[in-house]
Formats: C-alpha cells, sequence, structure tokens
C-alpha cells in the first residue's frame, strides 16, 4: 500500500474549541499527515475530529468522517471529503480502527478513552496487526501510560508518545 493510500486513524476530544492549543495541534497534524500523501479517518463531528480535517483540507488531503445515526447530529464538518455513516458507536470505532494504519491520539474524555484502550488492547495481546503505531499527542495520556506500565511492563511499549506534530509524524514514517 503506498501513501496515498495509507489512511491515519486520529482520535480525540470533540469538545476541543478553536483557541485551544490542542485544535492548534491537531489542525498541524492533518496537514502535516496530507502533504505527506496521507488520507486522515476521524469521528467527523467537532473538536479535534473538526480540527484535523481542517488542516487535512488545507493541504489538498483525503478526509474520511465515520459518523454515527445514533448521535442525532446534522451532520460531519464541512471539511470532511467521505462520509461513512454507522449506526451504532461500536460500528463507528470498529470501522476507524479498520480503516487506520496507524493511530493518533489526542486529548480526549472518555470517548477517546474507549479508542485508545480498543486499539491498544488488541495491539497489546496480538489480536490486531501488531504493526500499526499508536502515537499519543503531548502529556495528557503519560500518567495512564505509566500507570498501566506498572501493571503490565510490556504494554508501555504498544503506544509512542510524541511532543509536537513533527514528531509524530517522523514516528510514524519510521514505522510504515
Amino acid at each position: 500500500m503506498n501513501r496515498q493510500q495509507t489512511i491515519i486513524t486520529l482520535f480525540g476530544s470533540g469538545r476541543a474549541a478553536e483557541h485551544e492549543e490542542v485544535f492548534k495541534t491537531a489542525e498541524q497534524m492533518g496537514a502535516l499527515l496530507a502533504q505527506h500523501g496521507f488520507a486522515i479517518a476521524n469521528g467527523g463531528y467537532e473538536g479535534i475530529m473538526r480540527a484535523s480535517a481542517k488542516g487535512a483540507a488545507a493541504a489538498g488531503g483525503k478526509v474520511i468522517g465515520v459518523t454515527c445515526r445514533a448521535f442525532k447530529r446534522s451532520g460531519p464538518n464541512e471539511y470532511i471529503t467521505d462520509e461513512i455513516q454507522t449506526d451504532t458507536l461500536t460500528e463507528r470505532l470498529t470501522t476507524l480502527i479498520r480503516l487506520g494504519s496507524a493511530y493518533i491520539v489526542f486529548a480526549g474524555g472518555t470517548g477517546t478513552l474507549l479508542e485508545l484502550a480498543d486499539v491498544w488492547e488488541h495491539k497489546n495481546k496480538g489480536f490486531r496487526e501488531a504493526d500499526k503505531p499508536i502515537i499519543l499527542i503531548g502529556t495528557f495520556w503519560q500518567p495512564l501510560v505509566q500507570m498501566m506500565a506498572e501493571a503490565d511492563s510490556k504494554s508501555a511499549r504498544c503506544v509512542s508518545i510524541a511532543d509536537t506534530p513533527r514528531r509524530a509524524l517522523t514516528i510514524l514514517q519510521e514505522a510504515i
């Protein structure tokens, strides 16, 4: 699979506002991915999803929004180029995971925690393709990684932490 076809799934808070640093970081990440030939997939709505889509769209990239009818929202954000509608939250998450050749995770709430836990546990147990990188952006998830490493030392090796989008891109390029 060449980079033109490689999809990177991004997870993060739907509540991040445009004035927040995490929004700007996600926008930069989306742009960097598109500039390097990657397509992105995300949940298609607001916050980190909108930010990464905005950045990717500005760079001419493909943005797949995996939305969920159960949310009863009006539709995806304006930067989505391809929408995949699902009926349930479980179907939405399964689709986002299946699409991704790698996962980039920003700060978020319980929804983001669910997404991270799913890809992390499957990778930790070897149930999913173990070569798919999981990259955590910033310091938000570091306490969780440390706590999990105390409970299961090999689990921490399943994730990488990047302090910037450029570092995340480097980790991604080395892994794919």
